[in-house]
């Protein structure tokens, strides 16, 4: 008999479809239902059946619920639900302001331990997956660079951000990076790169109506963890180019660790992702995320984790014993 994990989805943008999506290709895991602070009644879930809740009534669920999946953003979002929830339920989230993750890892676990709750937080493919991949790089080649290159493509998290910029009525971003400073690296030649060497930023913006243009765009190239550091522009365009034009949402990047070994021979890793729909790819990564959590609470470990504490195993469906068989 397959075990049934009860998951809980708490937001619905793009990401929440993602994991609707996703669980259902996942027959260990079954939808309670979606927590929203918007009206539920405004709310469409994929599935006919899906039931959707306020956020205000989540804590009657605590018995129902084995893991929150939370698709909140990590600018205003996560900042603060976070922690609340972590310390009510078992939680994962794609946390992904880097600099901020140990303060926020700090709260969280503040939060689930005392509460017997285990949290994971900054899953997705960077942090996440990508995160893996540097710890990998470096441990196997400790003589060496790492360097990680995100795009082309468009980011969930900094779209959010700009978004929420005032007279911001909608807007995307653009991650490109550079292809001389990647063929740099695959050279073996290990150049040191700036962070504006290595990306620049573009940024397409519908302003509310009697916005200053001006003014949005200093506070877009300005913002500290997001644009401070890159070459940043800034493109405004209407409404109706905006959902003709950049509706899609692909992305990927690289990971390369370029090192030596022995009597100075070069050694190159490589890893890399190509992203038809960034957030259903990282609502992918948090549903198996979510069942590790699941494991990792019932085996008693509480509080808050990241990928780099992850054993691998726990992340699929299949058993031990299947594993060492089909994938060793």
């Amino acid at each position: 008999m397959v075990e049934s994990i009860r998951i809980g989805i708490v937001g619905y943008g793009n990401l929440g479809r993602g994991v609707e999506m996703a669980l259902a290709r996942s027959p260990d895991m079954q939808l309670v239902g979606i927590f929203s602070r918007r009206n539920p009644a405004s709310i469409k879930p994929l599935g006919a059946n899906v039931p959707v809740h306020g956020m205000d009534t989540i804590g009657q669920f605590r018995d129902a619920i084995d893991v929150l999946i939370l698709c909140g953003g990590s600018k205003s979002d996560l900042p603060e639900q976070g922690p609340a929830l972590a310390a009510q339920f078992n939680t994962v989230d794609s946390f992904d302001t880097h600099n901020k993750i140990p303060e926020y890892f700090a709260a969280v676990d503040e939060a689930a331990r005392p509460a017997q709750r285990t949290a994971i937080i900054s899953v997705g493919w960077d942090p996440g997956l990508f995160s893996l991949n540097r710890l990998f790089g470096e441990a196997i080649l400790p003589a060496g660079e790492t360097y990680t290159f995100w795009g082309k493509g468009l980011s969930q998290g900094h779209s959010d951000a700009i978004r929420r910029v005032p007279g911001v009525r909608g807007g995307v971003q653009y991650t490109v990076p550079s292809t001389a400073a990647m063929e740099r690296v695959r050279s073996g030649s290990l150049p040191q790169l700036s962070t504006r060497e290595k990306h620049v930023r573009e940024c397409y913006v519908v302003l509310e109506e009697g916005a200053d243009a001006k003014a949005v765009e200093q506070t877009i190239v300005t913002m500290p963890d997001y644009f401070a550091d890159y070459d940043t522009t800034v493109h405004f365009i209407s409404e109706a180019d905006l959902h003709r034009d950049h509706s899609a949402m692909s992305h990927g990047g690289f990971v390369i660790r370029s090192g030596q070994t022995g009597n100075n021979s070069k050694q190159i890793i490589e890893y890399s992702l190509k992203l038809d729909s960034n957030p259903e790819f990282t609502s992918s990564v948090l549903v198996a995320y979510a069942r590790a959590a699941y494991r990792l609470h019932r085996s008693g470990e509480h509080g808050a984790r990241t990928v780099l504490d992850i054993a691998p195993g726990l992340l699929s469906s299949k058993s031990a014993a299947q594993l060492r068989k089909e994938l060793l």
